[in-house]
Order: structure tokens, then C-alpha cells, then sequence
């Protein structure tokens, strides 16, 4: 049986879920990098026909040091029960009841508190202000 948030309860979780948003940010934009730099170097090798296994090896522990750190953060969501919607804009929904029927309320890193919600079709761009009947 699915947990349902009420706002008080979602919002008591902001303090723990931003850190691990940010970890996620950081930990994507790292895999980012090492796909730049690891095609940077395959390029290297084609033009210049150079033997950089130990620049590749470097660069594929990282990787997945990385990953693994990004798949931590990503479980640690999943255990507190909240859903990453987007990891880039920091978007987080979190299953709850409105006059009866399932929803989302929806947060962004950098909002100070939970604000709206949407169907749970609607996605982002749905998004309603809570204080709106």
C-alpha cells in the first residue's frame, strides 16, 4: 500500500532530500565530465594513434565511482519515499490525497517549501498552487 504525504510530512523531509538532490546534481554532472573527457581522449588516440590506456583506466574508475555514488543518493530518495522527477531542475514529487483522489505534491530545489501539486498525469507543467481550491 502506497504511502501518501501529507504537505507537513513532505515538507519535514526537505531539509534530508535537498543534500541528496544536490548529491545527484553533482554526481550526474561529474558522469557528464568524464563522458566529455573520456571522448576527448578517444579523439586523441584516432588522430594521433597514442597509447593512453592509463588516461582511460583513470578515467573509467571515476566513472564509476560516480555512478555508484549517484545510485546511493538515488536509493536514499527512493527509501524516504519521494519520487525524482527531474534530476536537473531538482524536482521531486511526493504521492498524496486530494479530495480523495491521488496526486503529487510537487517540489523544486531552491523553493523553501511545498507549494503546489498536480494530477498525476499533468507532470511539471501542471503544477497548481496548493492554496488554490
Amino acid at each position: 500500500m502506497p504511502h501518501y504525504f501529507t504537505r507537513e510530512e513532505a515538507e519535514a523531509l526537505l531539509p534530508v532530500v535537498a543534500p541528496i538532490l544536490r548529491r545527484i546534481q553533482e554526481q550526474r554532472s561529474k558522469l557528464r565530465e568524464g563522458e566529455e573527457r573520456a571522448h576527448a581522449v578517444r579523439l586523441r588516440i584516432i588522430k594521433n594513434g597514442h597509447d593512453i590506456n592509463e588516461t582511460m583506466m583513470e578515467i573509467q574508475r571515476a566513472q564509476v565511482l560516480h555512478l555508484q555514488r549517484l545510485q546511493e543518493a538515488l536509493a536514499q530518495l527512493s527509501e524516504l519515499g519521494c519520487e525524482l522527477k527531474d534530476p536537473d531542475m531538482g524536482l521531486i514529487d511526493f504521492l498524496s490525497l486530494r479530495d480523495g483522489r491521488e496526486v503529487y505534491l510537487c517540489w523544486r530545489l531552491g523553493e523553501e517549501r511545498i507549494k503546489y501539486w498536480h494530477p498525476l498525469d499533468a507532470g511539471f507543467q501542471g503544477r497548481r498552487p496548493l492554496d488554490e481550491e
